[in-house]
């Protein structure tokens, strides 16, 4: 991963608006009505030139695709592998049973009502094995116009599949966390082996407390996250932990959050990841305070922490001042050049998401760029 021992820089987790037009034709698709194949591909290569260039235009350091080409950032996985029929179980978040009006609303989102998480009930392995390359070659070709930039991109983690796709075949989740870890090895391996940062998203390390293991102690919970790790760690085997970072999510809704386990409840089990750089939320009004762990916690040799300095789920645009606070509160306990800027989540983490608007989404986003300047010349 890029590093700097003169300024603090910045990216952000992952998605980002999509083109309107865009949208409609994955919807369509994702419905199964009929689109034209071609001019789908034609266009997700033209919007990520469009969203590559605008990154670099705010001021972003470390840049990728937006996720333009995906339906989400986990349920896209339904595409590339085999195993996925039918519909899993409705997940039920822990924090909005006591709210059910609020759970509607937030269920009522354009993006997130229209998911497909399909379950498994076959053997997993991989269907279309070029879909990841014409990422890369997207990505690739967009940062061609961009030479200052790095570029990342996203994938899924076993964990978070198998908490969106329910288990209907193999005998033991275990069981089926190897067998997603085996199927998505090639995928993580091809965007590290192409000069990229691979992302994993590991929202299960984190939501899954209150989805998957909601009615499980945080004993119990904590067991599981290991298992999570473990075949995590076994898809990862041999790549560079320099070029991953992973990604820890709450549950990108606007939602009360507080069954969220606490960042001192898992944190030690994320430092076990084979990956340098962890990306976690920490600007949110569930999460602002958690900096203050690493007055207690020391950062491992090699981490480089990137904490959510701005929300995802707010209109909001953040003050540069309040950017810079943040960026320097946690740099001055871990170390400048072990701190990048990032966002709390997505701003497009499913397609058509609406709860920030898109050119509001693009001012933070420049907020967090100012920030980050204005931090670099507090702490240097």
């Amino acid at each position: 991963m890029q590093r700097s021992s003169e300024r603090i820089l910045t990216t952000h987790t992952g998605s980002l608006p999509r083109p309107p037009d865009l949208i409609q034709m994955m919807f369509a698709k994702e419905e199964g009505v009929p689109v034209d194949h071609a001019a789908l591909a034609a266009r997700v290569a033209s919007a990520v030139r469009e969203v590559v260039v605008r990154q670099a235009a705010v001021g972003l350091d470390v840049i990728n695709d937006g996720e333009v080409s995906k339906p989400s950032y986990a349920t896209y996985v339904k595409d590339r592998l085999t195993g996925f029929e039918g519909a899993s179980r409705p997940l039920q978040y822990g924090d909005l049973v006591d709210f059910p009006e609020l759970a509607r609303r937030v269920f009522d989102d354009p993006g997130r009502s229209r998911r497909k998480t399909p379950a498994c009930t076959g053997p997993i392995g991989v269907r279309d094995p070029e879909a990841v390359q014409r990422d890369i070659a997207n990505l690739r070709a967009a940062l061609a116009g961009v030479p200052h930039a790095e570029g990342f991109l996203t994938a899924a983690s076993p964990g978070v599949i198998s908490l969106f796709f329910h288990n209907e075949y193999y005998p033991t989740h275990e069981a089926y966390l190897f067998a997603l870890a085996e199927a998505m090895r090639p995928e993580y391996r091809a965007i590290v082996d192409a000069g990229l940062v691979l992302q994993v998203d590991c929202p299960d390390l984190a939501m899954g407390r209150h989805i998957q293991y909601r009615e499980a102690d945080l004993a119990t919970f904590r067991q599981q996250a290991r298992l999570h790790i473990a075949a995590l760690n076994h898809a990862l085997a041999g790549l560079p932990p320099d070029r991953v970072r992973v990604h820890l999510c709450w549950g990108n809704y606007e939602g009360p959050h507080h069954c969220d386990v606490p960042l001192a409840d898992i944190i030690d089990l994320v430092f076990e990841i084979q990956a340098d750089g962890i990306s976690f939320e920490a600007a949110n009004p569930r999460h602002a305070h958690e900096w203050a762990l690493f007055e207690q916690v020391r950062l491992p040799p090699g981490k480089v922490l990137i904490p959510g300095v701005i929300d995802s789920k707010t209109n909001y645009i953040e003050h540069p001042d309040l950017v810079a606070q943040r960026l320097v509160q946690l740099a001055r306990l871990v170390g400048r050049e072990q701190v990048i800027g990032g966002t709390d989540c997505g701003f497009g983490t499913w397609v058509g998401m609406a709860r920030v608007d898109p050119e509001v989404a693009w001012a933070k986003l420049a907020a967090l760029a100012e920030g980050a300047r204005r931090a670099t010349r507090l702490l240097w």
